[in-house]
């Protein structure tokens, strides 16, 4: 991701459209009341993709208590690469990690996705991530 946003602004050539480079990213965000309620909705998007990686797509599964009950080392490493852009936490580590997110890549715009199980938590998780885009004062504009 950062070598192709280093492309993209080294190379990026003005337009009617656009006079600067504009920078739009894609987060997993996991949000809930507690860092530990967060990493338990995690591991449904964790299991989705180690299902994927064995040749076993499917559904999204409902989240597991321990992600290390249901994948090995090796493919929690995987994983753990794969999914790096993620934030997932309570609304304090949501907002910090946000923050941070947009500090590092200089994002101009960001596109949040939650692979909830529950509908329920997946709306609450999104509610979690507006308060937390206007606490750490970013602009948010849900669509």
């Amino acid at each position: 991701m950062e070598q192709a946003m280093a492309v993209y602004r080294r190379d990026f050539q003005p337009s009617e459209q656009l006079d600067r480079p504009h920078i739009m990213l894609g987060l997993n965000v996991f949000a809930a009341e507690t860092d530990g309620e967060a990493q338990r909705l995690f591991t449904s998007l964790q299991q989705q993709f180690v299902a994927l990686r064995r040749g076993r797509p499917g559904k999204l599964p409902p989240p597991v208590e321990r992600i290390e009950d249901v994948c090995d080392p090796a493919e929690r490493a995987m994983i753990g690469h794969a999914l790096r852009c993620s934030v997932v936490g309570s609304p304090e580590t949501v907002q910090s990690g946000l923050a941070e997110f947009v500090r590092a890549t200089g994002a101009d715009e960001i596109m949040v996705t939650a692979q909830i199980f529950n509908h329920g938590a997946r709306l609450r998780s999104f509610q979690i991530t507006a308060e937390s885009f206007r606490k750490a004062g970013l602009s948010f504009t849900p669509r």
